[in-house]
């Protein structure tokens, strides 16, 4: 082989090896393959307390314990509640029989007193008018002593007075009660009433729920201990549905989208579990330290939230993983 051939197929050679690396010097349709993510279990947890304060009576679930919403978790001491709980029940009694008796009115009974006491005072006033009349003609002559002639009018002038009343609470009597004093009862009702619902919830939130499914992972209180409103008595972690937080470089984004399905594994897990992307961040981020990559952490990132379809307790809380997505879309060309 002559020099001039050798190198010819040396240039053919290296020419043949650049094409297939650059598929074609770019000219040729470019698949990238699977696209590899990492990041972790979503950490997702609630912590939950009485909105009362009180000393907790007790506590029947322990840390690892599985709850089910609505599930007694604690319960407070409720004496000085259920004391209020019948002061309460007493106001709203009080107010509605208030109420009540302004509205149905003054009894026969009532009535009939009335009428009974204005015949007296109707009896009284004549007597003391006809006392006058027979006196009067004496005082000039001086039959009578002044004395007895002031004594006179001062009591034809009472008893017309205490006529007045008689009939006046008569008057009240018959007509009953008048608008503004129903209205006043009725709102005095209204308030003792809500007076009342505000002491029945706070012995409602004497017994504390679970307010989702998950799992107890801290138990900060124990029984006989005073705590105030809102303070944490239990940490619950909600593993169900199990999220996956992991992150796609900048110049990988088009590659992925919402829907696409994925697989993850774990480190020690020979489990492979699928997954769906169901949130891709809409701004950047630097990459955190969490991921275990091995690009550069300066690198902006994209965060994104996968949902596991059937999960089970292998996965844990914070737990480094690896998503796979097979039919990632080929890097966008530039």
């Amino acid at each position: 082989m002559t020099r001039q051939r050798l190198i010819v197929l040396i240039i053919v050679t290296v020419m043949l090896i650049a094409a297939v690396s650059t598929r074609g010097f770019g000219l040729l349709g470019r698949d990238d393959g699977p696209l590899t993510l990492y990041g972790n279990v979503d950490i997702r947890e609630v912590d939950l307390g009485f909105r009362v304060g009180g000393r907790i009576a007790q506590i029947p679930v322990e840390e690892g314990q599985r709850v089910k919403q609505g599930m007694l978790l604690a319960e407070l001491d409720r004496a000085s509640i259920d004391s209020a709980v019948a002061q309460s029940d007493a106001r709203v009694a009080q107010a509605r029989a208030e109420l009540l008796k302004l509205q149905r009115g003054s009894r026969p009974e009532d009535v009939a007193q009335a009428q009974a006491r204005f015949a007296a005072a109707q009896a009284a006033a004549r007597d003391a008018q006809r006392d006058y009349e027979r006196r009067q003609p004496l005082v000039a002559p001086g039959a009578i002593s002044r004395d007895v002639w002031e004594s006179t009018v001062a009591m034809r002038d009472r008893a017309n007075a205490q006529l007045a009343e008689a009939q006046a609470a008569l008057t009240l009597v018959r007509t009953g009660a008048r608008r503004e004093d129903i209205e006043a009862a009725r709102a005095a009702l209204q308030a003792a009433e809500a007076s009342r619902k505000g002491v029945g919830t706070d012995l409602d939130d004497a017994r504390l729920l679970a307010s989702v499914d998950g799992v107890v992972v801290t138990r900060a209180r124990e029984p006989g201990a005073i705590v105030a409103p809102g303070e944490t008595v239990f940490t619950l972690a909600i593993d169900r549905p199990v999220r996956v937080r992991a992150y796609v470089a900048e110049n990988q984004l088009s590659r992925i989208a919402p829907g696409m399905t994925v697989t993850i594994t774990a480190d020690g897990n020979p489990k492979s579990y699928s997954g769906i992307i169901g949130y891709i961040s809409p701004r950047a981020e630097f990459t955190p330290k969490t991921v275990e990559t091995s690009d550069l952490r300066t690198d902006l990132v994209y965060r994104l939230r996968i949902v596991v379809d059937h999960p089970d307790g292998k996965l844990r809380q914070g737990q480094p993983v690896s998503v796979s997505i097979a039919d990632a879309a080929p890097v966008a060309k530039r």
